[in-house]
C-alpha cells in the first residue's frame, strides 16, 4: 500500500507545472437579471458575460474567498420562453489543477449539446487549483479559503434568488470533483437528490491518499496543514469530510460511481492518465462495497476500460444521466 501512496505522490508532483487560464473578461451586469441578487453574507454578482445563447459566465464577489471568483451556467432549454419558471439544477465539478477551471466541462466535453434539449440549469463553479470543496481550517496563504461556503451558501443563494434555481438538484464531478460531489451530498443533507462521481477521490484516508491530498495542495502553492491539519493529529477532522467515512449519511440518495481500470481502448493514453485511474480504482471498489454492505443502493461502472481523462468522463456523464435525471425529476 505504501507503493500506492508513492505512485500518487509522484504523479501529482509531476504535474506541478500545469498553468492557469486567463480569466474571461466580463461584460456589464444585468444581462439575465441575476446580478441584483445578494447572499446573506453580502456575496453578489459583479458581472455577467453572455458567451452564447445558453452559456453565461458569472463573476461573483465572495466574502468567503476574499475576492472575485467565476462560475459558468448553461441555461435551460426554455429559459427565455418561461420567465417565471424555476429549474432543476445540475452541479458539475471539475478536478484539481485544471487549467480551464470553471470552463472545463464545456471546453472538454459536449455537455452543452447534451443538455440542449433539457430543461435543466447546469452550474459549473470554480474550485481554484485545489480548493478541495471545503472550508480550510486556517485559510490560504493570502486570502480566506472557504470554498464550501462559497459553493453551498453564497452561490447556492445567488442561484435561487437571481437565477431561478429550483428545489430539485443533482451533483456530479470528476477526480477531485467526484470527492466534492460526494462530500457535499453528505455534509448538506437533503440538498441533492442524486450524486455521481467519475474517477473520484472517494476516500481521502485510503492508503496513499493523504499523500495525494497534500501533494495537490502543495502544487497549488498552499501549505497542506492549512486545509485540514495533519492527517495523523487531526484524523477525526479528515474523517468528518471523507465520503468513505460517512457512508451512512448517503442513505436515501441516488448514487453513481465510475472508475476505469487504467487501460485505454486505443492503448495510447498518457502514463499519468493510466496510473491515476489504476490507483483510484481500489478506493472506488471499496466504497461501492461499503455502500452495498450498508444496504445503500448504488449504480456502478467499475473495472471496465477507462483512464483518467476527459473523453472517459464525458462518456460517464451520459452513462450516469438516468441516475441524475431521476434526482432532478426530469
Amino acid at each position: 500500500m505504501r507503493s500506492v501512496g508513492r505512485a500518487f505522490l509522484a504523479i501529482v508532483l509531476g504535474l506541478a507545472l500545469v498553468g492557469v487560464a486567463a480569466p474571461v473578461r466580463a461584460a456589464g451586469p444585468g444581462l439575465i437579471i441575476g446580478s441584483g441578487a445578494r447572499a446573506d453574507d453580502g456575496a453578489y454578482v459583479v458581472s455577467e458575460t453572455l458567451v452564447d445563447s445558453r452559456t453565461v459566465d458569472l463573476t461573483i464577489h465572495s466574502p468567503a474567498l476574499g475576492g472575485n471568483v467565476s462560475t459558468r451556467l448553461l441555461l435551460p432549454r426554455d429559459w427565455a420562453t418561461q420567465p417565471a419558471a424555476t429549474w432543476p439544477t445540475l452541479w458539475l465539478l471539475h478536478g484539481a489543477g485544471e487549467p480551464q477551471d470553471y470552463r472545463s466541462w464545456t471546453h472538454y466535453t459536449d455537455v452543452e449539446a447534451f443538455t440542449a434539449d433539457k430543461n435543466v440549469l447546469v452550474v459549473m463553479p470554480s474550485d481554484g487549483l485545489a480548493g478541495f470543496y471545503t472550508d480550510w481550517l486556517f485559510g490560504g496563504s493570502s486570502k480566506p479559503r472557504k470554498w464550501a461556503t462559497f459553493h453551498m451558501v453564497e452561490l447556492f443563494q445567488l442561484l435561487e434568488r437571481g437565477y431561478r434555481a429550483g428545489p430539485n438538484r443533482a451533483i456530479a464531478g470528476l477526480s477531485l470533483g467526484g470527492y466534492g460531489a460526494l462530500t457535499y451530498s453528505f455534509q448538506y443533507p437533503g440538498r441533492f437528490q442524486a450524486a455521481a462521481s467519475y474517477s473520484g477521490l472517494v476516500d481521502t484516508l485510503f492508503p496513499g491518499a493523504p499523500a495525494l491530498v497534500q501533494a495537490m495542495v502543495l502544487r497549488a502553492g498552499e501549505l497542506p496543514a492549512q486545509m485540514w491539519g495533519s492527517p495523523v493529529l487531526n484524523v477525526f477532522g479528515w474523517a468528518a469530510r471523507n465520503p468513505a467515512s460517512n457512508v451512512a449519511k448517503l442513505r436515501g440518495m441516488r448514487l453513481f460511481l465510475s472508475c476505469g481500470n487504467g487501460r485505454s481502448e486505443t492503448g495510447d493514453a498518457p502514463l499519468d492518465a493510466t496510473l491515476l485511474e489504476a490507483v483510484a480504482a481500489p478506493a472506488n471498489n471499496a466504497l461501492a462495497s461499503k455502500l452495498r454492505s450498508a444496504g445503500i443502493p448504488v449504480t456502478t461502472d467499475l473495472g471496465n476500460t477507462g483512464v483518467h481523462a476527459w473523453p472517459y468522463w464525458e462518456q460517464k456523464l451520459k452513462a450516469s444521466w438516468p441516475v441524475l435525471a431521476a434526482g432532478l425529476g426530469v
